[in-house]
């Protein structure tokens, strides 16, 4: 199993472990989305954790899937399967507490940018390659975490930002050295737990009535233009390039 669950404490905590990378395939990804929304349901939970075991925190869509994967069954599965998954994190009925190491890149900005609160090491670095991968998605989710015209610059050139930059802007609640995520993450849903689990709940679904930004019709839309990438060739040549370890054909 990709994701490993457990509650104890009031807190939930939701472990992604999926070596080597945390890269979720397609069913990784529809197990992810009905944990949290378990979690969310489940009376016992007045906090989420999320984190990750390994190298980083979240590298995206099992890339190798979907080239081994004939026709367009990968890519519609992939994008239905991401869609649940951060939706998921949004709509979760109690506070989800991303905590971040290493890597969080591609769909891992889904999930973080979704949450509640931002933890994260001070190893831990954001961005999204999407565009060397022939496909688009979570600018609605880094726009969360990044000001608008440093998100822009980010998704035309794939550059990655540090914990520390994240930190400076205010996305990014603490920095901790990596040894201390986990017990910091613990700490902060504890408080959270501690308090009235009804007005918790209550306070979680106010605040999502309240987003200036329907987050799930905003990244519904920017998957589009994936699948349209897709008719065109370019984003298997780009994919194929990066799983082969070769350089792409750009001049498309």
């Amino acid at each position: 199993m990709a994701i490993r669950y457990e509650v104890r404490d009031g807190i939930a905590e939701v472990v992604l472990d999926a070596p080597p990378v945390n890269a979720l395939d397609v069913a990784g990804w529809f197990e992810l989305a009905d944990t949290l929304r378990s979690a969310g349901r489940d009376t016992r939970v007045r906090a989420v954790v999320l984190r990750a075991e390994g190298r980083g925190f979240n590298a995206g869509v099992d890339i190798k899937e979907m080239q081994n994967t004939t026709g367009f069954d990968a890519l519609l599965g992939a994008n239905r399967a991401c869609y649940e998954a951060f939706a998921a994190v949004y709509d979760c009925e109690v506070p989800v507490v991303a905590a971040v190491h290493g890597f969080c890149v591609g769909g891992g900005i889904g999930l973080v940018g979704n949450a509640d609160i931002v933890l994260a090491s001070d190893d831990a670095y954001f961005g999204l390659p999407e565009v060397d991968r022939g496909a688009l998605g979570a600018a609605t989710h880094l726009a969360r975490l990044v000001p608008q015209h440093r998100m822009r610059q980010m998704v035309y050139t794939g550059e990655t930002a540090s914990a520390a930059e994240l930190h400076a802007y205010g996305s990014v609640y603490k920095v901790v050295d990596r040894e201390k995520l986990v017990e910091t993450a613990f700490q902060v849903a504890g408080g959270i737990a501690a308090k009235s689990p009804t007005v918790i709940r209550a306070a979680k679904a106010s605040l999502n009535g309240i987003d200036p930004v329907d987050v799930k019709r905003s990244y519904r839309y920017e998957q589009g233009f994936t699948f349209e990438l897709n008719l065109t060739g370019v984003s298997d040549e780009l994919r194929d390039a990066f799983v082969a370890g070769r350089d792409a054909d750009t001049s498309k």
